[in-house]
C-alpha cells in the first residue's frame, strides 16, 4: 500500500513539473517574467504587489498577477484596484497552486500588455513547496508577527525559494521578534538565498527587493 502511495504521489510531482515546463516556455515565448510569491496568511504578498506595481511602471515596465486563494476575491480585489491585469485564482479544497491552475489563468491574461508576472500562492508555508508553477523566481516573505521562529519551523519553504522577504519590521520590537535570528536561520538552510527586511507600509526596502527580483 505505502508503495503505491508513493507512486502516485511520484507521478502527480511529475505531470505538475510537466505543465511547470510548459507554463515557464509559455510565458518565455511572450517575454513576460514570471515571479512566484510565497508565503504565510498576512505576511505581506498582495502588499508587495501593490509596492511593487507603481515602482515597476516607473521603470517603464507593465505588472500582471495570477491572485491564488482557497475561497473568496479579497486578494484579486485589492490587485485589480492596482489597474493590472489580473486573475483570481480559487484552488477550493487545496492549499496550494499547482501549474495545471496557473496555466488556465494565463488563458485570461494578455501576455503581450505585460512584461512581469506575479503568482501569489495561497497562504501556506508547507504545501506550495512541491509544486513548481513555472515561474523563474520564487520569493517567500515572512513577517515578525509570525514569530522569529517561523523559519525553523518551515525549513522547505526557504530552500525551494531564492529570495526571502522579512516584512513588518516596524513591528519587530513590538513582538519581540529578532530578525537577526530569522537571518540566521535562513542562511543554514540556504546560505545562497537573498534576504530583505522591508515594511510595506512605507515602502522601506522596496527599491532593493526590486533590483533583487529583476537581477
Amino acid at each position: 500500500m505505502h508503495h503505491i502511495d508513493v507512486q502516485i504521489e511520484k507521478d502527480v510531482y511529475a505531470a505538475n513539473d510537466r505543465l511547470a515546463a510548459a507554463n515557464a516556455a509559455h510565458l518565455k515565448e511572450h517575454g513576460v517574467r514570471g515571479f512566484d510569491l510565497l508565503g504565510a496568511i498576512g505576511s505581506g504578498k498582495t502588499s508587495l504587489i501593490e509596492r511593487l506595481a507603481p515602482l515597476l511602471k516607473a521603470r517603464n515596465l507593465n505588472a500582471g498577477a495570477v491572485a491564488g486563494d482557497v475561497y473568496g476575491d479579497d486578494d484579486f480585489t485589492r490587485v485589480v484596484a492596482l489597474g493590472i491585469p489580473a486573475v483570481n485564482a480559487n484552488t477550493g479544497t487545496e492549499c496550494h497552486l499547482d501549474a495545471h491552475l496557473v496555466e488556465h489563468a494565463l488563458e485570461h491574461i494578455d501576455l503581450d500588455e505585460i512584461d512581469i508576472l506575479f503568482i501569489e500562492n495561497v497562504g501556506n508555508m508547507v504545501c506550495p513547496t512541491d509544486f513548481a508553477l513555472g515561474a523563474e523566481k520564487r520569493i517567500v516573505v515572512v513577517s515578525c508577527t509570525e514569530g522569529d521562529d517561523v523559519v525553523n519551523k518551515h525549513p522547505m519553504m526557504f530552500r525551494c525559494c531564492s529570495i526571502a522577504v522579512i516584512n513588518k519590521v516596524d513591528l519587530a520590537p513590538l513582538v519581540g521578534c529578532d530578525m537577526d535570528r530569522m537571518e540566521a536561520d535562513i542562511r543554514r538552510y540556504n546560505p545562497e538565498m537573498q534576504i530583505f527586511r522591508t515594511n510595506m507600509k512605507t515602502g522601506e526596502g522596496m527599491e532593493a527587493l526590486l533590483d533583487a527580483i529583476l537581477d
